[in-house]
């Protein structure tokens, strides 16, 4: 129904991409929403779905076919992101695992860890995660405190994190840490560790407001020996290389946000369309018909926006700076497509069998993980005021020589 408002979207317009999201939709109603109960209850997703995505060519999308991936472009990882959305299955975080680790592997891997690692991924039969986040340590990347001390052959590596999206099932783990800590030349680096490692421990999975079927867990690392030839690209650039990709996990954040939020439009459109009050239907008032307008118009304008943004990563010319515009107004016009929508179901939006109530609780993280949106604002003040900072810098540079 709301396609009939909103102008067909030309990234998605080939017939690649149309038969791809007929299969993706199957895929969706017939194999994954009537298991979202059961996923909720266990707050993880079964392995059988990843190993379905994997037989269905629909994890590492974008990755070529030599390391078991579909070849296609990010659009259509992109396709498969907001068609998840769209139904609100938050569940399964492929999107972490094909979109986030699978692209640091590509670039930034040795041919050996693609060959061991990117066939198992596309496949299913490997979950990863990203062991970023530290209890005391979220936006700030620099501060982590888990450590790799160098013993030769192997690193050993201390530490904790914590928020790990797939943490619990991953069977491996790209890890940041601290290596050369004390030494002067101390630096954030990049470790693939894989989850049968002695001394490498999984916590239970949290229990979190919302994405109750999302499998998110604490990892603890108690002398856990890592080979040296798990380090992913040079020891020391780690934090470089965050930096570098940070771009596409926050792109991914802004696709789900525009997908949820054309969900829970079409949602409340034929909700309203069939439920009456004082003997008409409540999308016969005009207070509905403005709150529905003012919704669909903000998702016009992000989709245009984002379809921008991914034709961009596709050429990998996305700049941070655009990609944290995009996660920072999209998750926050979200969250106000959801509150909308849900008070336009009056007290049933408040009830967990609705999937207003699940895109609710879902949504607001987002404004949350892959860096907070005042962070966001923040790094896109420094790219409008990148030339005025490094004049400053100079002059300073040049008063204390």
């Amino acid at each position: 129904m709301l396609q009939n408002v909103l102008l067909e979207r030309e990234i998605y317009a080939s017939e690649e991409h149309k038969m791809m999201q007929k299969m993706i939709q199957d895929f969706i109603n017939h194999e994954m929403l009537d298991q979202t109960e059961e996923w909720e209850k266990n707050g993880m997703v079964s392995r059988k779905i990843w190993e379905r995505a994997g037989e269905l060519g629909l994890l590492c999308i974008d990755m070529p076919e030599a390391y078991g991936g579909s070849g296609f472009d990010f659009s259509f990882s992109a396709l498969f992101i907001e068609e998840l959305a769209i139904k609100g299955v938050t569940g399964p975080g492929f999107a972490l695992h094909s979109d986030v680790v699978a692209p640091y592997l590509l670039k930034y891997g040795t041919e050996e860890q693609k060959q061991k690692y990117l066939p198992a991924m596309a496949k299913g039969k490997m979950i990863t995660s990203l062991g970023m986040t530290e209890p005391n340590c979220g936006s700030d990347l620099q501060a982590i405190t888990t450590t790799a001390e160098d013993k030769g052959d192997h690193y050993l590596v201390n530490g904790q994190k914590t928020f790990i999206t797939n943490g619990y099932l991953s069977d491996m783990s790209l890890v940041a840490v601290k290596t050369n800590k004390g030494t002067g030349n101390e630096g954030v680096s990049l470790l693939l560790i894989e989850s049968d490692s002695d001394g490498f421990e999984k916590g239970k999975p949290l229990k979190k407001i919302g994405m109750k079927a999302q499998d998110t867990c604490e990892l603890f690392f108690d002398n856990v020996k890592v080979p040296k030839e798990n380090l992913l690209g040079e020891e020391g650039s780690g934090f470089k290389i965050m930096m570098t990709e940070l771009a596409r996990e926050r792109l991914i954040v802004a696709l789900n946000a525009i997908g949820g939020a054309k969900g829970a439009i079409e949602n409340t459109i034929e909700y309203t369309s069939t439920r009456t009050a004082f003997k008409q239907p409540i999308a016969a008032f005009q207070n509905t018909q403005f709150k529905l307008a003012e919704c669909a118009t903000q998702l016009q304008i992000h989709q245009a926006f984002l379809d921008r943004c991914t034709l961009l990563l596709s050429k990998h010319e996305l700049s941070a700076e655009s990609a944290s515009m995009a996660k920072y107004s999209a998750t926050d016009m979200h969250n106000k497509v959801v509150d909308e929508c849900l008070q336009l179901f009056g007290g049933y939006g408040y009830m967990w069998d609705y999937p207003i109530a699940r895109m609710y609780a879902d949504n607001r993280v987002a404004r949350i993980y892959a860096g907070t949106n005042e962070i966001m604002k923040l790094l896109i003040a420094r790219g409008l005021f990148k030339e005025l900072f490094s004049q400053m810098k100079a002059k300073r540079k040049i008063e204390q020589d």
